[in-house]
């Protein structure tokens, strides 16, 4: 028997073996901006998980 043949086939090579990196579920894709617009959000949400 051929064991070779059996299986799943091979995926391309260089194709991601899931889509890690993607948004899950069609969540909206983050602005991507500089290290200051970065900071600024950061201190903004603490700041509000602060007043809760």
């Amino acid at each position: 028997m051929d064991y070779g043949k059996s299986g799943a086939p091979k995926s391309a090579k260089g194709e991601p073996k899931f889509s890690g990196h993607q948004p899950a579920h069609g969540a909206p894709k983050k602005p991507a901006g500089n290290k200051a617009e970065l900071l600024a959000r950061m201190k903004a949400a603490a700041e509000k998980k602060a007043q809760k």
